[in-house]
């Protein structure tokens, strides 16, 4: 059944071709939810504002900030969205809304405006130009985070049932994305919107989805096992809610990529702080929780995610076909900063939370594979990554799909820094150990 667009989905289509007639009703939306008198609405051009909005506007003497999330067909969706209140009852550091409406289509958060930077424009600057002085504090203030949020996960790690599970808002950032809101079946959400039927531009090529989804990647030499067809059918069987309830929930936010994240400098030293819990839960499905934002302040860096205009004058990408394999030569790498701060990731957070798991007995066998899943659809259905379908070039493209294929598949040999990472964070492995 059809579902009315909410006033978030106007507003944020509108947004796209007439930000005026969008900043006139969201100051509309903003008055009716808040009784609030706002002026100056302005909505920013934020690159990291993928599935939002945010801006800021004044009432009454006061500035404030403004954020909502918005999911296609999220009207015929259930669940909590905005629940602040658990990441601090849990004692993580959480930047607390003064308005906030939670209704389906209607969820918005209203902040006092800060002057901090996001630790996502603070990493930018470091991908750009490299200051061993600034890395240095912003990997303190990371390691800094990730012990906190150790701590909670550890404190709150609980046994759940699929109905908690399956109640979470997070399952709308991968599973929900992969299916049918009607049918529930596979291939459907932005999984048949982005791709299914579509063209593929790379440099020198173009391939239709049937041949694209099928091909086998070889990536500076190396072969990865499964195809993106095998990696989307994957995830669709392995991170079905009704699935996630055996390593157990913690208290999380889910959603914590560095855009979400304000950085706050204070006597020589970073503070990290959360906002933004769209979508926040006392059962967040334990492999789920850190794996977005491992993805998106790690992997999705320097620049081919959020900067594609960037990302292809600073790197070379090529590809060629060769049988069922498609090969592809690039120089893309991680930064040194996100080199750091995936060390961080490994050793501060995921080794000690999977030790802990494997001490319980909670610790699926296949861990791996659901950390590949959750890892590769981060960016496969956070946006569209087809070149000339929203801000792709061919280039960025191909590298992002082999970014996504990187993390989503074993490769057939050798290891890269994927495998790296995993090993680093196995609980059987010695590698972990100082």
């Amino acid at each position: 059944m059809t579902q009315t667009p909410s006033r978030t989905a106007r507003i944020r289509t509108l947004a796209q071709h007439d930000v005026g007639e969008a900043q006139r009703a969201l100051a509309a939306l903003l008055g009716d939810l808040f009784g609030m008198t706002p002026s100056n609405v302005r909505i920013n051009v934020d690159k990291y504002s993928l599935n939002s909005l945010n801006g800021f506007f004044d009432s009454e003497g006061q500035a404030y900030f403004f954020k909502f999330h918005q999911e296609e067909r999220e009207e015929g969706m259930t669940g909590e969205y905005y629940r602040a209140e658990i990441l601090s009852r849990a004692g993580l550091p959480v930047d607390q809304p003064v308005h906030m409406s939670a209704q389906p289509g209607e969820q918005i958060l209203v902040y006092r405006r800060r002057t901090d930077p996001r630790f996502s424009d603070v990493l930018f600057a470091l991908d750009v130009e490299d200051d061993a002085g600034k890395r240095r504090e912003a990997v303190l203030a990371e390691r800094d985070l990730s012990a906190r949020l150790l701590e909670v996960y550890l404190e709150t790690l609980h046994p759940v049932t699929v109905a908690e599970v399956s109640a979470e808002p997070i399952h709308r950032l991968f599973y929900e994305r992969l299916v049918d809101a009607d049918t529930r079946s596979s291939p459907g959400g932005r999984l048949a919107d982005f791709y299914v039927g579509k063209p593929f531009v790379f440099p020198g090529m173009e391939l239709g989805w049937d041949r694209f989804s099928r091909l086998k990647f070889v990536i500076n030499g190396q072969l990865y096992t499964s195809s993106i067809g095998e990696l989307f059918d994957a995830a669709a069987a392995r991170l079905r809610p009704d699935r996630l309830a055996d390593a157990g929930g913690v208290v999380a936010h889910g959603d914590a990529h560095n855009a979400n994240v304000w950085y706050t400098e204070e006597a020589g030293r970073a503070e990290l702080s959360f906002f933004d819990p769209a979508f926040a839960g006392s059962h967040i499905p334990t492999l789920l929780a850190e794996v977005k934002a491992t993805f998106h302040n790690i992997f999705a860096h320097p620049f081919w995610l959020y900067d594609p205009a960037i990302a292809t004058e600073t790197f070379r990408a090529r590809a060629r076909l060769e049988g069922n394999l498609l090969h592809v030569d690039t120089d893309w790498d991680l930064s040194p900063v996100r080199r750091d701060l995936l060390e961080v990731k490994a050793t501060a957070l995921w080794r000690p939370l999977l030790l802990e798991l494997k001490r319980r007995g909670m610790l699926p066998a296949d861990w791996r594979a659901v950390l590949r899943s959750g890892l590769f659809l981060s960016p496969t259905l956070v946006m569209n990554l087809r070149a000339g379908a929203r801000s792709h070039t061919p280039v960025s493209s191909l590298i992002a799909f082999s970014v996504a294929a990187m993390v989503g598949s074993e490769p057939d040999a050798g290891a890269d820094r994927v495998t790296d990472f995993l090993d680093l964070i196995d609980p059987e492995s010695a590698s972990g150990c100082a």
